[in-house]
Order: structure tokens, then sequence, then C-alpha cells
């Protein structure tokens, strides 16, 4: 005990309820704060609901006060990340911690010490935080932008965090950083060019997925996704009923016209995913689906219009990546699904992210069609 603070573990129902509670208490003033769907934050940290828990580890903690949680941290260790390469951040020495909320910094310090004391007890000398809790989930902490609301599947945080994170002696490991743009301008002339060239060329074909086809596709874009992206730092490979989990969660936001697939001499070798911003959907609902929240969202969602669409996925083919051809085939796939976010949807603006910030093809057509920087997320590394 600290000053009247103790730390503890999870281990109830009960427990959990109040590890997702306290984020609503602690953001119910911040107006740029999206409320998660309950149901979710509950299957986030759940075993057994979350595929995470299949090749990881992870023990959660409160900090209490008086009785009441003050606090909140998760230590964890993903085999996965761990048996990826030094140079894409992983290694065997490594170890997370996320989930992380605190109502002053004396209890950030505590908690954040105490995730520190339980990878040292599995041997682990090197942490890399915030990972919230797989790479693919929420990453990072939100250094810029919190002047605006976070897309879908991003994540929120108090600017405080910054300053204890870093007086504990954390330093930069890989920054990330999301785009927005206005889509109702026409991209640059020579976008346009490129653009036109391969409509020209009878070798490309750009299609819309079928969701009818939900598993084959999916499959398609899993498959040029792990072999897109498998040098890229933070790298973790999905795992097959990750696969299955994250399809199941995205389907009711998949909508034909905003994801494509690209062949070239009818081999898929591009993709490129689009998400009406489902955080305007559900800001309103605090987070409750029950007992008629679900009814309203299924009606937003049957036709839906968004001032915002994100881009959390796109890749080429390792093979392609160096090409002009791989440029061009990204071009077209952003300004077809530009059209449609506008005409069918109603969208003035596009998140694009997050993109590492040396991934300098990303960075170059993020550059290229008008793009700017709006939030970017540090992820942080110590020596234990």
């Amino acid at each position: 005990m600290a000053n009247g603070v103790t730390i503890r573990p999870v281990k109830t129902k009960a427990d959990r309820k109040a590890f997702v509670a306290l984020q609503f208490r602690l953001y119910a003033d911040d107006p740029n704060w999206i409320p998660p769907l309950k149901d979710e934050a509950y299957g986030l940290i759940t075993p057994g609901k979350n595929p995470f828990f299949e090749h990881a580890e992870a023990e959660l903690f409160l900090a209490m006060r008086n009785g009441k949680p003050v606090g909140r941290i998760s230590a964890h260790v993903d085999h996965l990340f761990q048996g990826m390469s030094g140079e894409q951040g992983g290694g065997k020495d490594m170890g997370n911690w996320g989930l992380f909320e605190a109502e002053d910094a004396e209890i950030g310090r505590l908690l954040i010490g105490h995730a520190e004391e339980r990878l040292r007890a599995r041997g682990l000398t090197r942490a890399l935080a915030p990972v919230s809790m797989s790479m693919w989930e929420e990453p990072g902490l939100l250094i810029k932008g919190h002047d605006h609301s976070p897309t879908v599947m991003m994540g929120h945080n108090k600017a405080s965090y910054q300053a204890i994170v870093e007086d504990l002696g954390y330093t930069k490991a890989k920054d990330l950083h999301t785009y927005e743009l206005d889509i109702t301008k026409d991209f640059p002339p020579l976008v346009q060019r490129i653009v036109q060239s391969g409509e020209r060329n009878s070798r490309i074909r750009i299609r819309e997925v079928d969701k009818r086809k939900f598993d084959e596709e999916a499959a398609i874009i899993l498959s040029i996704l792990n072999d897109a992206w498998s040098d890229n730092w933070g790298f973790v490979p999905f795992t097959d009923t990750e696969i299955a989990f994250t399809g199941k969660k995205l389907k009711p936001i998949v909508f034909n016209d905003l994801i494509r697939i690209t062949e070239v001499d009818g081999e898929p070798v591009a993709f490129m995913m689009t998400l009406p911003d489902l955080n305007e959907l559900t800001k309103d609902l605090n987070g409750d689906l029950f007992p008629f929240n679900f009814i309203k969202l299924l009606w937003r969602l049957r036709k839906p219009k968004v001032r915002t669409m994100r881009v959390p996925l796109m890749g080429v083919v390792k093979r392609l990546q160096a090409t002009r051809l791989a440029s061009q085939l990204a071009f077209m796939m952003i300004e077809y699904i530009r059209r449609a976010s506008v005409e069918n949807y109603g969208s003035t603006r596009s998140e694009i992210g997050w993109i590492l910030e040396d991934n300098q093809g990303m960075v170059s057509i993020a550059d290229t069609i008008g793009s700017q920087i709006n939030k970017t997320y540090r992820i942080y590394e110590k020596a234990l």
C-alpha cells in the first residue's frame, strides 16, 4: 500500500465490470472520448471470448483507494509477438502492459511499476508499451490529436499520461500516425493521370468484395495482408481463430463498395479496407446495446450516413511493393473508394491509418493525395 492506494488482481466478474466501468467515470467530462460498447470491452479482457488468449497470457490489475477503483492496467505476454524478430519489435525478452488508466500521476506510476514487476517475475527484461492488448487492437499512447474523437478501433487517452510514462524512463520505440483527408475534393492531377493510366491497363481488375462470400473474401484479404505486412515492425500474424473472430466482429460494418480487391492477370495482389466510422453511430449509446440500443444501431447500420470513413488496412503483395505498379494500384483503390464514400454514404472526411512513421511507401502515398497527420500514437520501450 502506498498513500492509501492498493493494487489487486482482477479475478471476478465484478472485478472485470469495475475494470471496464472505470473509463466511463474518468472520461465522463471528455467530449472527445467515445464510450466503448461494454459487451466488446468485457470480451476483450475475457479468456474464452478473445482468441488473443490462445497465444497470450495476461494479468489485469485494479488500483483501489478507499474502496473505489482509481486506476487499471494489464501486464501481458503475447507469445506470437515474442516470436517475431527484434527488428520487428519482438523477442523472447519482451513483454507488454496496456489498458492503462489512472486518476492521477501517483496512481499511474504505481500501476506501471506494478506491471513492470509482474513482467520481471516472468523473467522478461524489456517492456514495449502500451499495447492494449494486441498490436491489432489499440497499440500506442495518444500523444497528438486529443482535440478530436478517435475513429472506430482507435484509442483515446488523457494527455497527462505522456508525462507519466516518460518520467518513468520510457523512450520512443515507434510512432504510429493517422492521416486525415478531405475526400470531397478531387485528387491532384498527377494522381488522376496515374488512375486513368491504370484504367487503360487490361491486366488490372479492381473489384468490390462480395459480402455473400464473406469467408472466401476474408481469406483472400488475410492472405495478402500476411504477405504484405510480414516484414513490418510490430507485425503479428493472425491465427485462424482470430481471423474468424475479427470477421464476425467486422461483418456488420462491411459494405461491398468500401472494400476492394485488386487482381493483376487474374491473381489477387492488393486490397484496401474502408469502414464507416462506427464511433459516430455509437457515441450516444453510452456503451449499452441492451435493452433497446441494439435496435437503434442496427437501423443506423442499414444505410449508414457518416462524416468519416476509416482506412484501417491496405496492402500490396511483397513482390510488387518496390514497383510503380504498387503505387498505381493503391491510388486506384483509394480513388474508387473515395467516390463511393462521398456518393453513397455522404462522407466528407477520411482517416487513413495507423501508418508506421518510417513506412516510406505509405507515407509517400498519404502525402501525394494531400492528407495530413491528425493523430500520433507512440509505442514506448524500456529495459526492465
